[in-house]
């Protein structure tokens, strides 16, 4: 019989890792921050923070779930998924109840965001249609993290994945009700779920190991036409945290390139004047941020129409640009109604490798064939900095603090114990 695939992944987990994965991670780690402390107190994120206890699970479940509320988490566009929100805010819970240095942390991040993005890039369009890959297939980047700080072996490691995908779920319908905060229970759910395995597989509580290549297994289940082997495709090259992209704007990354697009555009012509605007884009754009006419925050941040409106009336978009006072702006209403929307046929080929699209207005034409913050088009290490530091501003952490906790992950120096700290009363 054939090694299960879980335990294969976990064996490879365990490869050496370079400074420049770390280095890597310390990005990822700095913008999950950003986005948690600025999400905590959002209404979303003052729930979850009302909820008692002070363990790993609880810790877990209420980080997990805030640093996807500003749609500004990293993701990666081949799996389609946000990897960070329930990847770290799962290690640094661990963290805190184990003794673990920066650089430990830092390499379980990179494990974690490799199981999660494996199994994301293997479920393929049949499962993406229904579920929300980020719930699940989070947990069992949760586990692998997690199970990286708890010193498991390979054997315990992959109980723990299997014992997180057994708990995977997160259905995309939570998209159809404007009130709903259910992706933030998905990341939520799949950070607490890898804490969870994980500490179960210390103490011998055994999984599913091959849960995905089962017949009643994940991908028999839950993945039409895709196939559980993919999960180890080119699993012997560099690690894929390299892969994932950042994001700098406040709204859905299917919204990114034509904000990119419209940005070059906007000096070139007076909005008010323009007849239409045409975006071209590929199908999952449309599917998920067609909406011209946006009545809540979710519904704007999810808005191609909004989005283009923002950038020639205002410029780079800002957290503000999608409150209801933006929504409910006649200017910016206006110009949302001159907005069209179709499919463009070469930006639906190029994806989910590029993630591109195209504005017109008139004659004039700007493409984004890379969203920026895509590995081909990448924002530099200070964009990210700067990014975090807004974020943390806009969570109404002072400057002091701001400086404390960037320096503190992006020195080699750090105790972790204190840095963690230090986030907890930011998150608080």
């Amino acid at each position: 019989m054939e090694t299960p695939i879980l335990t294969e992944l976990s064996e490879r987990l365990s490869r050496p890792m370079e400074i420049q994965d770390l280095q890597r991670a310390r990005l990822h780690f700095l913008d999950w921050i950003g986005c948690a402390v600025a999400g905590a107190v959002e209404p979303a994120g003052a729930a979850l923070r009302a909820r008692p206890g002070n363990d790993p699970l609880s810790k877990a479940f209420a980080w997990g779930g805030l640093g996807n509320i500003l749609e500004m988490d990293d993701v990666d566009k081949r799996a389609l998924l946000h990897p960070g929100p329930s990847i770290i805010p799962a290690a640094l819970a661990v963290a805190q109840s184990h003794t673990t240095t920066l650089a430990q942390f830092l390499a379980a991040i990179v494990c974690g965001y490799e199981a999660t993005i494996r199994l994301g890039r293997a479920v393929g369009a049949g499962h993406y249609a229904l579920w929300h890959s980020t719930g699940t297939c989070g947990a069992i980047g949760a586990a692998a993290a997690s199970a990286r700080l708890m010193d498991l072996n390979a054997t315990q490691t992959a109980h723990a994945m299997a014992l997180a995908v057994s708990q995977s779920a997160g259905l995309w319908h939570t998209r159809h009700d404007p009130g709903s905060m259910g992706k933030q229970l998905h990341t939520a759910v799949a950070a607490r779920a890898g804490v969870d395995a994980a500490q179960l597989a210390s103490v011998g509580f055994t999984g599913p190991l091959r849960i995905l290549e089962g017949e009643q297994g994940f991908f028999a289940a839950m993945c039409p036409g895709s196939e559980a082997s993919e999960v180890l495709a080119n699993s012997a090259e560099g690690w894929v945290i390299h892969d994932v992209s950042f994001k700098p704007w406040p709204a859905c990354r299917h919204a990114h390139a034509v904000i990119d697009a419209a940005l070059a555009l906007r000096d070139q012509i007076n909005p008010e004047q323009a007849s239409e605007f045409v975006i071209r884009t590929y199908p999952d754009a449309l599917k998920f941020c067609d909406q011209p006419n946006p009545s809540t925050v979710i519904d704007a941040k999810f808005s191609l129409q909004h989005s283009v409106a923002i950038v020639m009336l205002r410029g780079a978009p800002t957290l503000a640009d999608f409150s209801m006072d933006a929504i409910n702006d006649p200017q910016l209403a206006a110009l949302r109604s001159k907005v069209r929307v179709e499919v463009g046929t070469d930006f639906e080929l190029a994806y989910p490798a590029r993630f591109g699209a195209e504005l017109a207005c008139g004659d004039l034409t700007e493409t984004a064939s890379d969203a920026l913050g895509d590995p081909e088009n990448p924002m530099s290490d200070q964009q990210i900095r700067d990014k975090a530091d807004m974020l943390m501003q806009a969570g109404s952490v002072d400057a002091e603090m701001r400086a404390t906790i960037i320096t503190g992950v992006l020195s080699d120096d750090t105790n972790l114990a204190d840095l963690s700290q230090l986030l907890s009363e930011a998150l608080a």
